[in-house]
Parts: C-alpha cells; structure tokens; sequence
C-alpha cells in the first residue's frame, strides 16, 4: 500500500501544482454527470470516457484497456528526484434503503426528500497514489525496486438520510469494490551529444476481478487516470513543440491511452501533466468559468441557461443524483447577470481574413435539395433529441432520396459537400453509415441521424443517443448488394 504522504509538494513547485491541479480537477471529473444532471437521463446511464483502466481479464469485454504509458523526454541538469502522483476516481456504487415503521430498511428505487430525490448511483471517490524517487534510483535494472503498488480494500459504507426535522427515513449505502494496481517509473539516458533521457511511467491496473462486462468492471478499474510529474532542476521537453534537435527523439516516444503536455504556468518546463484528454501545453481554465459543470461536451452558456429551465422536480432529481449534480444546480441558481452575461464568450485574438484581392471571402451558396424531397412544415421538434419530444411522432419515419426510401435502418454514403462547414466532414465523405432516425430541427428542416459502419464505439454512441447529422442532399442511398451508389 503506497504511503499517502510519500509525496510532498516540493515548496519552489507549491504554486505551479495548485495550478496544474486545477487544469486536472478538469480532466478527472470531465463527463462526471451529463446535463439534465439526473441519474435517470439515458446520456447519464453509460458514463466514465475518458481514462479507464479496467482489470486486466476486462480488457477483451468493453474495449477498455488495463494500463497506460507515459513517454517524455527530460533533461535533469541539476534536478536529482522525481515527484510523481497518480490521480483518479473510484467507483462508489450507492444504493438508498428507506427505514421501514418496524426499524428495518428496504432497498427502494427512490425516496422523495422535500429538496431532492435520492436515486441510485456511482459515485466517484478521487484516489491519489504518490511516488518520490531519486533519479539515479530509476535506472538499469534497480528500477523496479521504486515500482510503487497500492491495494484498495472493498468496504461497505452507510450514511442516514433525515428529514427537515431531523427524523432517520433512510440511508445511503455505498459499496467500493478493491482495486489494485502500480506505478512503474523507469528512466534512460538517450546516445548522443545532447544530456538527455526517456522517462517513461506507466500505469497499470492488476486487479485480480474476473471477466465482465463494463457495468461489472467499473469498480474494479481506475477512473480519468493522469499523472502529475515533477523534477526540481530539471527540465521536461514539450511533445507538442520540441526544440529541433529533440524531433527525432520524441518520434520514437510511445504514449499509450495518455498524453502529456507541459503544465503550471507559461514558461515552467519542470512539471507535465500526462492527460487521457488531449491538451495543448500550459493549459489553463478560461477567466470566464464560473466553475465547474462536469458535461464534456457542452458550452457553459448553453449548460447554464438549459440547467435554469429545469423543473423543480428536476432539480430535486439532480439534487440528490449527486453532490456534485446539486453543487451546478446551485451555481446556476445563484449566477448575478453580470457573470451570466461574461459565459457568452470572449475573443482571445483577432485576425483579419481576405482573398488575395484583399476583400472579404464570399460566403458559399447553400447546395439543391436532394430530388424529390419535400420538407414537411411545422415539425418542430428538437432534433438532437427526438425521443424526449412529445410531438416526436409527427416526424415522418422515412425521406425519398435518389427513388429510394430512406428511414431507420438504412444505409448509407456520406456524400458532404463543400457547402458544410465542418471540416471533420471532409474526412467522412465516402464512408458508408446506417440511418438511426429521421428527424427536423427547430425549423422543420429534416435531417439523417448516422452511425458510421466501421466505427468501433457505435455500439456506446446508440446506447448514449450521441449521432452524426446529416441532411438528405448529403448521403446516397445504398441498396441491398450495392458497393457503390
């Protein structure tokens, strides 16, 4: 079991940490709970994306990997220790019990509480595994003796529920499953002139759970895994941007489920944070965050303004999904309108865009409909989420695209044109997909929801509901047999 206080905060790094936890604060709860913040949302029924090492007889189930690897680059120059601190989350599976007129307790789905509704769920415990190491205690084969390994024990928590005047009505029970595993630190000097090494520091999960699905593997696996990584004296070399003469070096690097970046503030070079998220070098929280809102893929704005329209039974629902769920609800409740206004956006930089004539570029002509389709009028329903829309039904299920009917089930070449925007959409011309829906935009304009036929994580995009949309005059109907349309 590794020593909680095996690490401690060198003092001439104590500022540039704090900062590059928050960056990683960022990174461990990114996609913790999704908007609407309720357990019983369909995008809040599959979670944990980013980071995840499963046990090791898990790995074949969900797709999901056992270990990570760190590779960078380090010049020591005066630095003579290494300071390393794993973090992650640790599924805590809760369940609610209600305390029954007989003083016995019963597992219940729900217990309505004036300011929320308790609900089941996984909760996650942020874990910190801490390495210290002197440099020359990392090399050759003596290395292994500074693998550093921690055992978590499962355990079995309870915590009553009151009322307002302080009545037991319940209790939470929180279940951890054990989790074991290591820190691998392992340094080599690199031949040639200049005095560099290879630091390499992998992660590994070594639970000894049996194969399972997902859903059994989750609290047997390391949640948002990253790492912070120090060297008083020392200096790391940026992976994104390496000085000329390291190019060659930093191709030979394998980094594996992680990434790291230069961290703290703009000009230090002794501190990396090695991420699951891809992230530029001295990333930093942007001024205008109020703090906060766990979704991974919205604009505060938007998460801001949605999460305020929500019923007061829906914030009770979030409420007691989660603590952290109910700490968004009061922030958006709370916002003044000068901070709520400062979410809308704020320009970083500015350049001026012309043709070579020196006038503004034409915007390019929207492209024909497709032949043969007619838009119905007065649909209406929100098209990123048909199956919430109660006038969802009155979508037609199929469009008339090339003399073929195209609707749920159909497939599909992506045929995108230059009037899109989407430079992602450039790479997915040609690439066939199957129609998940038709559906109509606020404007009663319809588009294909797709899932891509060789895309390994369709599976989780259908179970998250999360599509690519497109509009008919932007795929071709594939018939049965048919290898080009």
């Amino acid at each position: 079991m590794a020593d909680p206080d095996l690490l401690s905060s060198p003092g001439t790094l104590d500022d540039a940490l704090g900062q590059a936890r928050t960056v990683a604060d960022a990174v461990l709860f990114e996609g913790y709970v999704l908007y609407p913040y309720r357990a019983s949302s369909a995008k809040n029924r599959m979670r944990w994306q980013f980071g995840v090492l499963v046990p090791p007889a898990c790995t074949a189930e969900g797709g999901e990997y056992a270990e990570q690897r760190t590779d960078l680059l380090l010049e020591p120059r005066t630095g003579d220790r290494l300071h390393a601190e794993l973090r992650f989350l640790h599924v805590r599976r809760r369940t609610v019990e209600r305390l029954d007129p007989d003083g016995t307790y019963t597992e219940v789905p729900e217990l309505e509480l004036p300011d929320r509704v308790l609900v089941p769920w996984d909760e996650g415990h942020e874990e910190r595994i801490r390495l210290h190491a002197p440099l020359a205690e990392l090399t050759g084969e003596q290395a292994h003796t500074r693998t550093v390994t921690f055992d978590l024990p499962p355990a079995v928590e309870h915590e009553p529920v009151r009322d307002a005047e302080g009545r037991t009505v319940g209790r939470l029970v929180r279940r951890r499953a054990r989790l074991a595993g290591e820190i691998r630190p392992h340094v080599e000097e690199l031949a040639g002139p200049y005095r560099v090494s290879r630091l390499t520091v992998t992660v590994h999960n070594t639970t000894d759970a049996p194969a399972g699905d997902r859903t059994t593997a989750l609290p047997h696996s390391m949640i948002g895994a990253h790492l912070l990584l120090a060297v008083e004296g020392g200096r790391f070399l940026s992976m994104t941007d390496p000085p000329e003469w390291a190019g060659p070096a930093v191709a030979e690097l394998r980094n594996e489920q992680t990434w790291p970046v230069l961290a703290g503030p703009a000009g230090r070079e002794d501190l990396v944070l090695s991420s699951p998220i891809i992230l530029e070098d001295h990333p930093v929280l942007a001024d205008e965050s109020p703090g906060p809102l766990y979704d991974a893929t919205e604009i505060d704005e938007i998460l801001a303004l949605r999460t305020a329209v929500l019923t007061e039974r829906e914030k009770r629902e979030a409420r007691g999904t989660d603590d952290r769920a109910a700490e968004v609800i009061d922030l958006v409740d709370s916002l003044p309108d000068a901070v709520r206004e400062r979410l809308h956006g704020a320009i970083r930089g500015l350049r001026e865009v012309t043709d070579p004539a020196g006038a503004p570029a034409p915007p390019e002509p929207p492209g024909p409909p497709a032949a043969g389709l007619t838009l119905p009028e007065g649909t209406g329903h929100p098209w990123w989420d048909p199956q919430q829309d109660p006038e969802a039904a009155d979508a037609p299920t199929t469009i008339p695209i090339d003399g073929a009917a195209v609707g749920q089930g159909s497939r599909v070449l992506l045929t995108p044109g230059a009037r899109r925007t989407d430079a992602q959409d450039t790479f997915l011309r040609g690439c066939r997909a199957t129609v998940e829906a038709v559906v109509a935009d606020l404007d009663g304009e319809l588009h294909l929801a797709v899932v891509l036929d060789d895309d390994p994580g369709t599976d989780i995009r259908r179970q998250q509901g999360r599509f690519l949309y497109f509009k008919p005059d932007e795929v071709a109907p594939l018939r049965e047999g048919e290898e080009e349309p």
